[in-house]
C-alpha cells in the first residue's frame, strides 16, 4: 500500500530479446524471481529464431511457417512457466535488421510497460549479429521513450536501469560478470522453462552447468553469514550505466 492507502503498483521488468529462446537461457532466473514476488514481467521477442535457432526442425524437413509456429509455442509455454507475458514481433532473423519502425514499436512497449528494470543483450557478439541489433534497438527505444517530444502513444518513462544478460560466448563478446544474481530458489522453474525449448535441447545441460559455475562465483564473492544453500545457482549480468546508490555495499 502507498501512503495514501492506494495499492502500490507492482514493479515492472521488460526483457528485450532477439530470439524466442534467449530470454529463457539468459534471464529465466531473473524473470522467475521477479514473478515470484508478484512483479510484472514483459518479454519483447523480436523474432522466433526460426532460422538461427531451429536447426533440428529444418533437418526434419519443416517449412518456415511451421517452424515459426513451433518456436512460438515453445516460447509461450516457457514464458508461462516463468510467470511472464511474451509479445512477438516476427521481425525475421538471420539477419535481424535494426530499423526505425521496429525501434518505434519498442518505444510503444516501453511506454505501455513503464519498466523499473530492463534486461537485454550486450553490445557485442561476433557469433550472432542479431543480438547486437536487438541491443541497439533496446537502448535507442529506451532513450526515445523518455523524450516528451517523441511522438507515440503512452506516457514517457523515466530512466530504468539496464542489465545485459550473459551471451553464449562471454569471453568473445566483451562480457564481464558485474552482477551475480542468486536464482537458487527458482532454479527448478527455470529448468522447466528451458525444457519447453525442444528445438534447442542441446542447450539444457549447457545452461545448467553455467548456472552452477556462476553460483560458485556468487558464493566466493558473497561475504560471510548469508546462509547460502550448499549448491547455489546464479546468473551473471553487466551494467552499461552507473549504479545509483546512497551507500556502498
Amino acid at each position: 500500500m502507498t501512503q495514501s492507502g492506494a495499492p502500490a503498483t507492482p514493479r515492472s521488468t521488460l526483457v528485450i530479446t532477439a530470439h524466442a529462446g534467449d530470454f529463457v537461457w539468459r534471464a529465466g532466473g531473473a524473470i522467475a524471481l521477479a514473478a515470484s514476488r508478484g512483479e510484472k514481467v514483459s518479454v519483447a521477442c523480436l523474432t522466433f529464431g526460426e532460422r538461427a535457432e531451429s536447426a533440428k526442425a529444418w533437418r526434419e524437413g519443416r517449412q518456415l511457417d511451421e517452424i515459426k509456429a513451433i518456436r512460438r509455442d515453445e516460447a509461450e509455454r516457457a514464458a508461462a512457466t516463468l510467470g511472464a507475458e511474451v509479445r512477438f514481433f516476427d521481425a525475421g532473423d538471420y539477419p535481424l535488421v535494426a530499423t526505425a519502425e521496429l525501434t518505434d514499436q519498442l518505444v510503444v512497449v516501453y511506454r505501455a510497460v513503464q519498466p523499473d528494470v530492463v534486461l537485454t543483450h550486450p553490445v557485442e557478439d561476433p557469433y550472432n549479429g542479431d543480438h547486437p541489433a536487438a541491443n541497439r534497438m533496446a537502448l535507442e527505444a529506451r532513450i526515445l521513450a523518455q523524450a516528451v517530444g517523441y511522438p507515440g502513444e503512452g506516457e514517457i518513462i523515466g530512466a530504468p536501469p539496464v542489465f545485459y544478460f550473459e551471451p553464449h560466448q562471454p569471453e568473445m563478446s566483451g562480457f564481464r560478470p558485474e552482477v551475480l544474481l542468486d536464482i537458487t530458489e527458482v532454479w527448478e522453474t527455470k529448468r522447466k522453462a528451458m525444457e519447453c525449448l525442444g528445438a534447442q535441447q542441446h542447450l539444457w545441460d549447457y545452461y545448467t552447468d553455467l548456472a552452477v559455475r556462476r553460483g560458485v562465483q556468487f558464493k566466493r564473492n558473497a561475504g560471510p553469514n548469508l546462509g547460502l544453500a550448499h549448491k547455489t545457482m546464479a546468473e551473471a549480468y553487466m551494467r552499461p550505466f552507473p549504479q545509483i546508490a546512497k551507500e556502498l555495499a
